[in-house]
């Protein structure tokens, strides 16, 4: 597969790469963040019993008055995840100010922070925030999350269809995708001197040694268990195992030089690493500095990422929180997002948009990735705390040696 990246100035590549390895930095994490996400879904349990306050209160919305939304609005994102100027053109649009702080570094930190005041339902300084989906899914299990008002967020139409129908959120209550991302295969063509189309590419004897995975369990799994034949849409402790057998195999066999974060993008650039799992927006930023980079969503199959963007049942203004979802999903708005983020946008039928502000944004197919693409993508299903814990150990148990 080919494909051409927009070129950017080495300061933006930096900084784009910076707030890449800050949002996966739990999700690519070692084995210890991997235990630090099961002692999280302990204490996301006891917080469930203790605060008895979440879940009636967030299944019950609070009836609409009509008023149009006024007052301040307190947003809590990750770093360099805005674009130059949004904050202050959504702020003219509507008359709202905002305190937009870029303060959500890690997901199972800023729930460590933030669990007891809401489990006692105590205000935690922000009207909206943007955490990965699955750390959405355990807010809104817990009943700490507002129900989004459709008639609020007309925009919401604009959404990707595979992302509203999603099993993480039916109809897309909750939590409403921010930006998201592709899970595959980055490879260096001057090195492999051959198109990487498969799993099993990177059990290549000739790439021995040169082969990195992704340590996450779903970010290094999905595609090893898609290519099996494997759902993600109903895992078992049996369809697991499987792609872990062959993974513990290949690094017995000295095949994988390592597991990584999205840390990958050194050893890439140096040629330590020939072919790695990756995601596809640290690829857009590498390709511009080596035009040899290839990204390929493998035959079998790879994996969607997405981040979130949710109401806690503290927010003070909800209907603020409303009217920033809804000039997010404009379309010519977004455009403005991605244009600056680089990643896949969540809402439908941005090709015009991008157009306008850039002909190789649109052109881009780690940007605008065509239907070709999308259709070999999954997306693991919500997990429960034992499915997490029984998962997690067993890839953890190759990963960790």
């Amino acid at each position: 597969m080919s494909f051409t990246a927009n070129s950017q100035d080495n300061d933006s590549i930096a900084t784009m790469a910076l707030a890449r390895r800050s949002r996966r930095q739990f999700l690519g994490g070692s084995a210890a963040a991997a235990a630090a996400a099961l002692l999280g879904s302990s204490l996301l349990s006891a917080c469930a019993s203790d605060g008895g306050a979440g879940v009636a209160a967030s299944s019950t919305p609070t009836p609409d008055d009509g008023a149009p939304a006024t007052g301040a609005l307190r947003i809590s994102n990750w770093p360099l995840y805005i674009s130059d100027g949004f904050v202050a053109a959504f702020q003219t649009a509507t008359g709202l100010s905002v305190d937009y702080k870029e303060d959500f570094n890690d997901n199972e930190e800023w729930f460590a922070k933030y669990k007891e005041p809401l489990s006692r339902r105590q205000d935690i300084g922000a009207d909206l925030v943007v955490p990965t989906q699955y750390m959405s899914v355990r807010l809104k299990n817990l009943g700490w999350l507002n129900e989004i008002s459709d008639a609020r967020v007309p925009n919401k139409k604009n959404l990707r269809p595979d992302l509203l129908n999603s099993s993480a959120d039916p109809g897309r209550k909750y939590i409403l995708p921010y930006m998201s991302g592709m899970t595959g295969l980055a490879y260096n063509k001057a090195a492999t001197k051959r198109p990487i189309t498969t799993i099993d590419d990177l059990w290549d004897p000739a790439f021995k040694g040169k082969v990195s995975m992704l340590s996450d369990m779903q970010d290094g799994l999905g595609m090893v268990m898609l290519a099996q034949g494997s759902s993600l849409e109903n895992p078992d402790e049996k369809s697991v195992q499987k792609a872990v057998d062959v993974v513990r195999e290949q690094k017995d066999k000295g095949q994988i030089r390592r597991f990584t974060g999205n840390d990958y993008a050194d050893d890439l650039a140096s040629g330590n690493v020939v072919i790695a799992q990756a995601y596809s927006g640290d690829v857009v930023q590498l390709k511009a500095d080596n035009p040899d980079l290839e990204f390929v969503v493998p035959e079998g199959g790879g994996t969607w990422f997405v981040d979130g963007q949710v109401i806690p049942y503290t927010t003070q203004n909800q209907h603020g929180a409303e009217a920033w979802l809804n000039y997010v999903y404009d379309r010519a708005n977004y455009a403005k997002l991605i244009a600056k983020i680089r990643y896949v946008p969540v809402l439908s039928d941005m090709t015009d948009e991008l157009n306008k502000i850039d002909p190789a944004l649109a052109a881009n197919r780690l940007i605008n990735p065509p239907e070709s693409d999308t259709k070999r993508l999954g997306a693991w299903a919500s997990l429960s705390d034992e499915q997490t814990q029984a998962f997690t150990s067993a890839y953890a148990a190759v990963t960790a040696n």
